[in-house]
Order: C-alpha cells, then structure tokens, then sequence
C-alpha cells in the first residue's frame, strides 16, 4: 500500500482528501503544521507529499526543501505563475491549484507513484565530510575515516538528515537494517567512537547529543 502525507491545516480538506485517497486504497497520513510534518517524516517516511503552502508556522515553502527523495505535489489557493515556477524549479513534482477536481488530483497522484524513483544521492556531503554510499567509504578533508559498520551506518543516516535530531528510537530502528550489533545499551560507545575519530582529524566535534532525544550533526 501507497502511503501519502497531506499536509494541511485545513481539517475540512484534509477530511475530504483523506477519504477521496483512502477509497483509493491508499493509506494516509496527516499533519496540521510544518513544524509537525518535519517531525512525522522520519518516522513515517510516505511515498507521496500533498503540501498546502500557508501552514501555521514553517510555511509550505520552507517545508518544501527539507522533503528529500519523496515528490511532493503542491495543493495551495495561491495561483500566481511566477509562484508555482519557483515551487517547481524548487523540487515540488506538481502544482494543484485550489479549488481543484479531486478526479484530476488523483491522476496526478497516480502519475506520481508510477514513475521511477529517483535513485538516493551516492555522495553525502556536509562540510569537508563525505560519505560514499557506493564505495562504503568516509573522508574528512583528503583523509580516509576508517569506521565499523555500525559507526559507519550512524553516520550515514546523520548525514541524510542533516538538519534534524535522530531520536534513539529511530536510530536503533535504522541501524537495525544495516548492522545487527547495535543495542540500546551500546548505541552510546558506538557514538563516542565515531565522535572520537571524526575529532582525531581536524579537532573537531562533528556530532552532538540533545539531551532527552537523540543526536545530530553539528552546525558550528
């Protein structure tokens, strides 16, 4: 089953969307805020975003960004061309004006998840970090990290989420498909690990702890 994320304040729309897509067969999943939808797609990651643009909060256009390897169709009242050029040369997959027909939504929707997806970055970069899914490899600078598995899976789901807080759950959740060693009780060494041999190279700290919730790379 499709999963589609509609992201709109409006629970009138969302209802009526919501019940349109689920005659569909597809499941659906609902936030209210931008604030919230960064929060729900880590954790529930969709295969489709339908994004209102006036949201409470992070609007739509400040969302849009931060949705990465997902097409997002954009259901928004604004209808301005130059406004729906710069949404699509921005990453949004469509633009859907409202008020819509939902029989013309849910073609674009199907056309949506019936086109390839598109293949994840290879090379993951923040800073002088890079990591090469391909190759398996991590460099700081010109110089090769040599890491564990585990430490090597850690750093990769950090650096696809670069801007946000991995919660311990999620951590543990992901790691679990890459390695099998990592366990709630030695999820910290590995970490500390990993932040003393990132620090080894240049001295700095590439990783930091939120306390209560999980880790994220370090902006400073």
């Amino acid at each position: 089953m499709k999963n589609i994320l509609i992201i709109d304040d409006d629970a009138h729309i969302g209802d009526m969307l919501e019940e349109a897509l689920k005659k569909e067969g597809y499941g659906v999943l609902r936030a209210y805020s931008g604030t919230e939808a960064l929060l729900l797609l880590p954790l529930k990651r969709p295969d489709l975003v339908l994004l209102d643009l006036m949201l409470p909060g992070l609007n739509g256009e400040e969302v849009l960004p931060q949705i990465r390897g997902i097409p997002v169709i954009v259901v928004s009242a604004k209808a301005d061309l130059d406004n729906k050029v710069d949404l699509l040369l921005g990453g949004a997959a469509d633009y859907v004006t409202k008020p819509f027909q939902i029989r013309e939504l849910l073609a674009r929707i199907a056309v949506q998840l019936r086109a390839p997806n598109t293949k994840p970055a290879s090379v993951l970069r923040f800073g002088d970090l890079t990591l090469d899914t391909d190759a398996c490899t991590v460099t700081l600078g010109t110089e090769e990290i040599r890491l564990t598995p585990t430490e090597y899976a850690i750093l990769k789901l950090l650096m696809q989420n670069p801007s946000q807080v991995i919660a311990k759950s999620l951590l543990l959740e992901r790691l679990s498909e890459d390695t099998p060693d990592c366990t709630e009780s030695s999820l910290k060494m590995h970490i500390s690990n990993l932040r003393k041999k990132l620090r080894e190279v240049n001295g700095r700290d590439y990783i930091e702890a939120v306390w209560g919730i999980g880790f994220k790379l370090r902006t400073e």
